[in-house]
């Protein structure tokens, strides 16, 4: 965006204007679903929760007053609705999961995709890898408060391209 709140395609410009595109887009794709959705957040974790919100939010790089952002959070018990939640929930993720990616060696995600695949890592190597920095910090710390240090395996690390 730029300073006129207009679409930008200029990185230069868009990036000195510091303004973002609206969720959801520009109106010809749907823009103003993501006004309702922003209005919605907005509600929740400014509103209801006392904090800052719209204009109120102090600017990004600001430091001399308190950011008074707010959290938003709902539940939903969704046999209150239409039948078959779990089916289409179902049918929704596995469309999106068969969607065709961008880079045929990334295939499109759903949310909580990369963490069950951590998770299924974690399995298969039965714990969590820590690169050595974290170990000797682990370690000192141990020391320093008179514990016994986190048990740990030796593991080879290839390194990253």
């Amino acid at each position: 965006m730029n300073n006129e709140g207009k679409v930008e395609t200029n990185a230069e410009v868009a990036l000195g204007a510091r303004k973002l595109m609206p969720l959801g887009g520009t109106e010809i794709n749907s823009g103003y679903k993501g006004y309702g959705l922003g209005m919605l957040v907005e509600i929740f974790s400014g509103i209801l929760s006392g904090s800052a919100y719209g204009p109120n939010i102090r600017k990004w790089g600001e430091h001399d007053k308190l950011a008074n952002l707010g959290n938003g959070f709902l539940a939903i018990d969704h046999s209150y609705f239409a039948p078959g939640f779990e089916e289409r929930m179902s049918d929704l993720m596995d469309t999106i999961r068969n969607m065709e990616p961008v880079d045929p060696d990334l295939p499109v995600l759903a949310h909580g995709d990369k963490e069950l695949l951590h998770m299924h890592k974690v399995e298969m190597e039965g714990g969590l890898s820590y690169v050595e920095n974290q170990h000797n910090t682990n370690a000192k710390l141990a020391e320093k408060l008179k514990v016994q240090p986190m048990a740990s395996k030796s593991v080879a690390i290839e390194p990253r391209n």
